[in-house]
């Protein structure tokens, strides 16, 4: 399994040409860590994927730097969603990203169609999402770093 981990975190990310400043994005993938306290309660927190299996629910997240002197503005975050990971949701925390079948159209899920095994079209579902797509919407301030990221399951 951590073979397969390593290569879901090879995903691409596209980014476009920055002549303001150089862009650095890390992507990673999370698991869930549960752990109990003294006092009986159990604390949850995300911690880098080291094992998983299927069924287990993971969380991709692209951390992203401006290390440039100058504001990167017009920034596009595309990454295909990893073979064996199906896409759930946008992460707590993270805006909705924009989502596409095919890699060419994104757009809210409720506008996506997929072709079916009987060559009819179907609304597409979350398991059919192959990418995601989040645009910053403000310039990216010298020295400024922010996260995106989404919830997947490891098929």
């Amino acid at each position: 399994m951590l073979r397969y981990l390593a290569a879901a975190l090879a995903a691409t990310i596209a980014v476009p040409a920055l002549a303001n400043g150089p862009l650095t994005v890390e992507s990673s993938m999370l698991t869930l860590q549960k752990r109990a306290a003294a006092d009986g309660t159990t604390t949850v927190s995300l911690v880098r994927a080291a094992k998983a299996v299927p069924g287990d629910k993971v969380v991709m997240r692209l951390a992203y730097r401006n290390t440039g002197s100058a504001a990167i503005g017009n920034v596009v975050l595309s990454n295909p969603v990893p073979k064996g990971i199906a896409y759930r949701a946008p992460a707590a925390g993270s805006a909705a990203p924009e989502l596409s079948v095919d890699g060419q159209t994104f757009g809210p899920l409720a506008t996506l169609r997929v072709t079916a095994a009987d060559g009819r079209q179907r609304a597409a579902t979350t398991d059919d999402v192959t990418h995601v797509r989040w645009r910053i919407a403000s310039p990216i301030a010298a020295g400024a770093q922010g996260q995106v990221s989404f919830e997947g399951l490891l098929k």
